[in-house]
């Protein structure tokens, strides 16, 4: 069997990009849950990335990052997006519900926001064999 070209392989798998999602997503974690401590506890919880692991790439102190924990990493960033836009949907609709203006064009641009990040995690289940 031939190698595969490395075109197919996904460019953006760097420790960079590895880096940036750690950094990310502990930002989200800890504006939702008000401290670093209790955020790590939560990605450790929800999606299996332990505390060390997750603060190594955000001070980017790694050299390197394999291939699975690069998926996990990207997942749980793709599923927090995922989470935080559904609630402004959900916002949007409870304000459609009760008669507020709702700017529909936003309304639309988050709609198609939602598809995109969906799309992307139905990706990297797919290639991750999920």
């Amino acid at each position: 069997m031939p190698f595969p070209k490395t075109e197919h392989l996904a460019p953006e798998m760097t420790i960079e990009a590895a880096s940036n999602y750690a950094a990310n997503l502990l930002e989200i974690e800890v504006y939702r849950c008000g401290n670093v401590d209790t955020a790590l506890h939560q990605i450790e919880q929800r999606y299996g990335l332990s505390p060390n692991q997750v603060m190594h790439l955000k001070k980017r102190r790694a050299k390197e990052c394999d291939v699975s924990l690069f998926a996990r990493l990207r997942l749980a960033y793709l599923d927090t997006c995922d989470r935080t836009a559904r609630k402004l949907q959900h916002i949007i609709e409870t304000d459609k519900a009760t008669d507020h203006v709702v700017d529909q064009d936003l309304a639309d641009r988050l709609k198609a926001l939602a598809a995109e990040i969906a799309a992307q995690k139905a990706e990297v289940k797919s290639r991750a064999g999920r």
